[in-house]
């Protein structure tokens, strides 16, 4: 799980990770600051690191990446993702599943506008029960 700012998309997903798969999945949470790590591991991550480096060794070692798709994109979040942290996320071999949220100034053709409540609900209920079958 990556995320930035107040961490308060990571501290949802953990949640409702935790409400649909309780302790059978280890997350570990990484975020671009401390303030970001700190709430997702108070969601119940079992793991957490922040910053730059954190991010780029933590990528290299998972089975899935969750996120948004900003942390696909250098720059992005403020400043928060480096180029260094956009470029492992996408050459790490792990499969990326990302919430689409137009926050950058981008937006993404096709891609139905939703809550983020909904977003998350789909991501953990339908996309990642897919995923975890086959990881």
């Amino acid at each position: 799980m990556i995320d930035g700012q107040g961490g308060g998309i990571g501290v949802s997903l953990i949640k409702h990770l935790r409400e649909i798969y309780n302790e059978s999945i280890e997350i570990a949470a990484v975020g671009t600051n401390a303030i970001a790590a700190s709430q997702m591991m108070k969601a119940g991550a079992e793991r957490g690191a922040s910053g730059e480096n954190a991010i780029i060794r933590t990528v290299a070692e998972v089975d899935v990446i969750i996120g948004p798709i900003a942390i696909t994109w250098a720059n992005a979040m403020m400043g928060e993702v480096t180029p260094l942290i956009a470029q492992a996320v996408m050459s790490a071999p792990a499969l990326k599943v990302l919430l689409p949220l137009n926050r950058e100034q981008v937006v993404i053709a096709g891609v139905f506008k939703e809550p983020l409540p909904h977003m998350i609900k789909f991501l953990v209920e339908d996309e990642l029960r897919e995923v975890l079958g086959h990881v």
